[in-house]
């Protein structure tokens, strides 16, 4: 039989669901739109859509998530990017056209926040990682 034991992950996960009181549905609304933000994150995304498809306002959806992940979906979305981001870098990828696939609209706001989360901008990230 294989082994049935939880991830660290999923442990906190049902932990924090026990103890918020979501109701269900709330509680699967908010996984959609985590699941969709790691599909779609090159794409602009929307606090106010991302709200309106989990059927929460704005503020409300921020606080369920934030309770759920841990982050804000802004500081997730953030941090994904940059985690995409880092993987395109190590392949050898352009900072330009890493910056333009994980969804920057902009090269110096793309390098900014990197450097601000990885503690190093991009093109030392790739020749240190090359």
């Amino acid at each position: 039989m294989p082994d049935q034991r939880k991830s660290f992950y999923e442990t906190e996960v049902e932990r924090i669901y026990d103890e918020a009181l979501l109701r269900p549905e709330q509680y699967q609304y908010i996984r959609l739109s985590r699941a969709f933000m790691l599909k779609n994150y090159s794409e602009r995304l929307e606090l106010n859509e991302l709200a309106k498809s989990a059927f929460m306002s704005r503020f409300h959806y921020v606080r369920i998530f934030q309770l759920v992940y841990g982050l804000t979906p802004r500081a997730y979305l953030r941090d994904l990017r940059i985690s995409k981001a880092k993987e395109q870098l190590m392949k050898g990828v352009s900072i330009t056209q890493v910056c333009f696939n994980v969804g920057y609209e902009s090269v110096s706001t793309f390098s900014s926040v990197f450097k601000k989360c990885v503690g190093c901008t991009p093109k030392q990230f790739a020749r240190d990682n090359a």
